[in-house]
């Protein structure tokens, strides 16, 4: 008779061998007939060795960048994170915009999408295929541009309120400098990053569901506490071997949570009770005033997001519930936040260290400047002057030349979901050292295909030799190599393209040339002896040398103008 333990090993063997057959053969066998395997790419220097910190650390990604094109050309092959991961780098226009138009053959990989959705929920940067759509079409009448017009009034409001708090943070120095009888010019040390974080949350808050952090004037609401912390120290402070086993094995953040699950699972309670509530109140709103035979005015986006999803001539099985509704508002906090004030904070340090092109920014901006204080402008004429203030030619190349330079988003990652092929304009390098004419490049599926926005926007071949260098002046004379790039903005990039690339662009160019214009023309920048630095963390952040633990920072040299004026 068999024995009850001789089954028991049985099985146990029978899982053992079928574990081990998976592994030998992801990890070894079909890693040796990757197509990808033919292309030219840097050397290893071991089985464990990978290419992901040289092309993913801003501060060595252009010259890697850079020496990749010259010695494997436009399609390299690079190691991921295992010997199973043999991905393609392209750095070809064609190659790159075949993979970003082509969403439903190149997703998002399920690696991505469950740390995103571990964190906001799965909106639209963690959804793929029909529930993408299906969320994108439902989100995209709130971002129209008669929308996005009817927020400008806002943006100015709070962009007036972080000057009169730096202006006030500017006369209590001058005020101390004067009581201990130093130079009273008022310059004062604030720390960029910082202060427009908040002041971006302020603005994401009220245009996203209507309500007011009051972020600029304290951190104490419950909900601005509960986001800043989660993309904050959740994200840029994390372990990332314990985030990358959390994403393989999630079980291990329910049965061993460390404090970053601790601190995540914490915020997200606290977003879902409290944002949670204000969707159900914001939609009973709704359906009130329709049932009333009145329309509901409310222009901030979840309002909006609302009276498209039960609009009568969408179809029921088009419509997202109401979870989705919340992760969505979740992804526009932390795109509509951290982006953008990311981008705005390193085009202050970058005219900071140009301080010939900030002055010749603040006298474009300042011949705009109406005579009535902004503040006591009606709706219509704000708008006015938001419309004057987008065409003026200078602040326009200064925020394309600032979101060139440095992309808050580094690069993105895509994975094959079928075998394709990748067409090609330039030769491709292969691993025996020839050079073929070949037309296209074969993607077996599950491939990833690693979309390297930085390199492209800073790529020498296309930008000229000053690629690398804050010319905003560049944008007069672009050469035909720039003009057929793939890019949703300006040949950029930045916001991506294809049919995932940002919704959000114009709200953020508005908060962009807003702040810009308001700030400029009240204050001077400059740098101080702390050295800043770029890393990759989720997004492209700045580090002061040796406070990496402290998150991000951008400390500058903020002077009113009327100081200057006056000294």
């Amino acid at each position: 008779m068999i024995s009850v333990s001789f089954i028991f090993f049985s099985f146990c063997s029978a899982i053992a061998l079928s574990l081990t057959s998976y592994v030998v053969y992801h990890v070894i066998i079909a890693p040796r007939f990757n197509p990808l395997r033919k292309l030219a790419g840097p050397p290893l220097n071991g089985p464990l060795h990978n290419h992901m910190s040289p092309v993913l650390d801003p501060f060595r990604s252009p010259r890697t960048h850079a020496a990749y094109v010259e010695k494997y050309g436009r399609n390299v092959r690079i190691r991921g994170l295992g010997p199973w991961d043999e991905r393609l780098l392209p750095l070809d226009p064609v190659s790159v915009a075949h993979v970003l138009k082509n969403s439903t053959i190149y997703e998002k990989p399920w690696q991505s999408r469950r740390l995103i959705t571990s964190l906001i929920g799965c909106g639209m940067l963690a959804a793929e295929g029909h529930v993408h759509k299906r969320q994108r079409r439902v989100a995209t009448p709130a971002f129209s541009i008669q929308n996005m017009r009817a927020l400008v009034p806002l943006v100015f409001s709070k962009g007036e309120e972080l000057r009169d708090k730096w202006m006030n943070m500017s006369q209590a120095m001058k005020e101390e400098n004067v009581a201990s009888e130093k130079q009273n010019s008022g310059q004062v040390e604030i720390d960029i990053c910082h202060w427009i974080s908040r002041a971006t949350f302020d603005v994401i808050g009220l245009a996203g569901f209507d309500y007011n952090f009051n972020a600029i004037q304290n951190e104490s609401d419950e909900l601005f506490a509960a986001y800043k912390e989660m993309f904050e120290i959740a994200v840029s402070q994390g372990d990332a071997v314990r985030t990358v086993l959390g994403i393989y094995f999630p079980i291990l953040n329910n049965l061993f949570p460390d404090e970053r699950a601790k601190t995540v699972h914490r915020c997200q309670e606290t977003i879902r009770r409290v944002a949670g509530k204000l969707v159900q109140q914001k939609k009973s709103r709704i359906i009130d005033e329709q049932k009333s035979g009145s329309a509901y005015t409310g222009k901030d986006l979840l309002s909006l997001l609302l009276k498209s999803n039960i609009a009568t001539d969408l179809p029921p099985d088009q419509r997202i519930s109401d979870e989705d509704i919340l992760h969505n508002i979740n992804t526009f906090m932390f795109a509509g936040s951290d982006t953008t004030s990311l981008a705005l904070t390193w085009t202050f340090l970058l005219l900071a260290k140009h301080p010939d092109l900030q002055t010749r920014l603040r006298t474009e901006l300042l011949s705009i400047v109406p005579t009535t204080p902004i503040s006591r402008l009606s709706s219509e004429e704000t708008e006015s002057l938001h419309n004057t203030l987008q065409n003026l030619p200078f602040l326009n190349n200064v925020c394309r030349e600032s979101l060139r330079l440095v992309p808050p988003v580094h690069s993105s990652l895509r994975v094959a979901t079928q075998d394709d092929e990748i067409p090609v304009s330039y030769p491709v390098h292969l691993s025996d050292g020839t050079i073929s004419e070949q037309k296209s490049i074969s993607v077996s599926k599950g491939s990833f295909v690693h979309v390297p926005v930085e390199a492209f926007n800073l790529d020498k071949g296309m930008w000229g030799p000053n690629a690398w260098d804050f010319d905003p002046d560049r944008w007069d004379h672009l050469s035909e190599d720039v003009l057929s790039l793939p890019g949703l903005y300006s040949n950029l990039l930045t916001f991506s393209a294809g049919p995932r690339s940002c919704i959000g662009m114009r709200f953020s160019m508005i908060e962009m040339k807003t702040f810009l214009y308001i700030l400029l023309t009240t204050f001077s920048f400059a740098e101080t002896d702390k050295r800043i630095y770029k890393a990759n963390v989720v997004l492209t952040r700045p580090y002061v040398s040796g406070q990496f633990k402290k998150g991000s920072q951008c400390p500058l040299i903020v002077t009113p103008l009327e100081s200057i004026a006056t000294s």
